[in-house]
């Protein structure tokens, strides 16, 4: 058996929890039965629409599979406490899966469909996990050869799990003989009330973990995030409040569903928690994106600010008559465009409500009713009243009002630090409980936050937050690489792409296609590849002899400036 979470999570302090609980900020029940609850309230209303697969799920249907679901786990072996690793597209099998585990109290571990061997197989040694729920095939990429190879890996890498059985949960119509039918172990039960009451008498603790998170982290592979059901399940329902999401929304999720935006901000949790409905699409693409809005009356959903350019293109050119549903269009993920912002509601039609947070819990958003100024120029304010924010220096100390600042915060849904990471939790949280977060922020008069950018490593293309240092580890094995720099290069879709400054070995040539061939050879996210090389004879160096990350930085935009179009 893996070992038990509790034993490498970071509690809050008794006093700050018993504060939270007496606030009514958590509610003291799992995720799983405040999901069930709200199924039983409109159990005949719809509840999910696969538009890739055509499937419809009313929400009783969604909980009785999902009741189903956790049974048939529980079945194979798996009990509470342990990790799944869910790498799907959007689709009803994440959505009747998530549920189930959060049902039966297994954690699941949500990484993304880009993600591939390096990053599977770390997750899975990292949190011990005993089982993977993949696609078959997508994009031309076997996910389900991918998952069995993965058994080694793991076992290899924890001695926790080298006896415990892997399990491979595939959706798909091509399956191996030793993979389980993720859409059979999904279907409908038997015997609903049977099931139903097994898992109420498993319900979780209320304090325990409810899902593992990946952090944007800058320093080697992503850390695990440990959201109890408590503090998502608050998560889910202020954001819900925050997007005035009701039981009448119908929230589109075409960003990937494991991101915790899409997700509970208000994403999938919240609309369903509101007794709403959820639509998937495997991806934002304008047209089908459009068509689908049209089609099933799309009142919320959450975009990136490349998506969101894309779309306002492709209203431009082809009007917005199909997206005259949409009430509230999420942004965020990455700073939005002042420009882009102000474009939004007048040509889509939609209040634009900008999202600032982080998988590690604070939330920031423009309310829908604030002045137009304020929702196309700021990130908003927390959206609790709890959330503490300081902006500070380099020495912590806070910084005079209105000036940009290091952004500390902690509140009832900001845990105090990532799972199995106590090097990482020593830089990243104060000994007080403040998580540094990384963002430079200043505070205009009115009380919003407006993000200035990172005072980490981190290249964030288009919503992906990418650790430049994990960049540089795997180009160092080429032989040919003497010295390395990844920086963020200004790109005007994604806004920042990967550029590589490398020093050759002498003697020695450096390519781009050989070190992307080289890190796809290793089974490295495509998203992560470097898009652009500069070779230089020496890097730019501060008066210390570290790398000067800022000179190359700007290095990179008067090159790019100075290139012909």
């Amino acid at each position: 058996m893996p070992t038990p979470i509790s034993d490498h999570t970071v509690a809050w302090p008794a006093d700050v929890a018993a504060e939270y609980v007496a606030a009514g900020f958590w509610a003291g029940v799992p995720l799983g039965a405040a999901l069930r609850d709200a199924a039983d309230a409109a159990p005949d209303d719809p509840a999910v629409f696969d538009a890739a697969a055509g499937l419809r799920l009313t929400h009783r249907e969604l909980a009785e599979r999902a009741d189903a679901a956790a049974a048939r786990l529980l079945d194979l072996g798996m009990g509470p406490g342990e990790r799944i690793v869910v790498q799907l597209p959007n689709c009803w099998e994440f959505v009747v899966l998530t549920l189930a585990c959060l049902r039966a109290g297994i954690v699941p571990v949500m990484a993304l469909p880009a993600h591939r061997r390096s990053e599977l197989a770390y997750l899975a040694r990292h949190a011990e996990a005993t089982a993977i729920a993949v696609p078959d095939r997508m994009r031309d990429f076997d996910h389900q050869q991918l998952a069995h190879d993965l058994a080694g890996d793991v076992r290899s890498g924890s001695s926790e799990v080298t006896d415990a059985a892997w399990h491979v949960l595939v959706a798909g119509d091509d399956l191996y003989p030793d993979s389980v039918d993720l859409r059979a172990l999904c279907g409908p039960g038997t015997d609903p009330a049977a099931d139903r009451a097994r898992l109420d008498a498993l319900a979780p603790d209320s304090r325990a973990v409810a899902v593992f998170l990946l952090s944007g982290g800058t320093t080697g592979l992503p850390k695990l995030i440990a959201r109890t059901h408590d503090d998502y399940l608050y998560n889910a329902r202020c954001s819900a409040a925050a997007a005035e999401v009701g039981a009448d929304v119908v929230y589109l999720v075409s960003l990937p569903v494991g991101h915790n935006f899409p997700l509970a901000c208000p994403g999938v949790l919240g609309a369903l928690l509101a007794g709403g409905r959820v639509v998937t699409l495997p991806s934002p693409e304008p047209e089908r994106a459009f068509a689908t809005i049209r089609d099933e009356g799309v009142t919320h959903t959450a975009v990136v600010p490349a998506v969101a350019a894309r779309w306002l293109d492709h209203a431009a050119e082809h009007g917005a008559e199909q997206v005259a549903s949409l009430r509230v269009l999420q942004v965020g993920g990455a700073r939005l465009a002042d420009e882009l912002a102000r474009k939004v509601t007048p040509v889509l039609g939609a209040t634009l409500q900008q999202v600032f947070g982080m998988a590690e819990g604070l939330i920031n958003v423009t309310r829908l009713d604030d002045p137009d100024d304020v929702v196309c120029t700021t990130q908003g304010r927390p959206m609790c009243p709890a959330d503490e924010v300081r902006l500070v220096d380099e020495l912590d100390h806070d910084v005079p009002a209105g000036e940009p600042g290091s952004l500390l915060t902690r509140g009832p849904y900001t845990p105090r630090g990532y799972y199995r990471a106590a090097e990482q939790n020593a830089r990243a949280f104060t000994e007080d409980g403040w998580y540094r977060s990384g963002d430079i922020c200043r505070w205009t008069a009115d009380g919003n936050l407006v993000v200035e950018g990172r005072d980490k490593d981190m290249i964030n293309r288009g919503g992906e937050k990418i650790s430049a240092e994990e960049v540089e580890n795997l180009v160092y094995q080429l032989p040919s690489v003497a010295q390395v720099a990844a920086v963020a290069m200004p790109d005007v879709v994604l806004g920042e792409r990967v550029c590589l400054y490398v020093v050759p070995r002498p003697g020695a040539t450096v390519t781009l296609d050989e070190i992307r061939a080289s890190m796809d050879a290793i089974g490295v996210a495509r998203f992560k590849l470097p898009e652009h090389l500069v070779v230089v004879e020496e890097l730019a160096a501060t008066k210390v002899g570290k790398i000067d990350k800022k000179a190359l930085r700007a290095d990179i935009v008067e090159r790019l400036d100075g290139a012909p179009a």
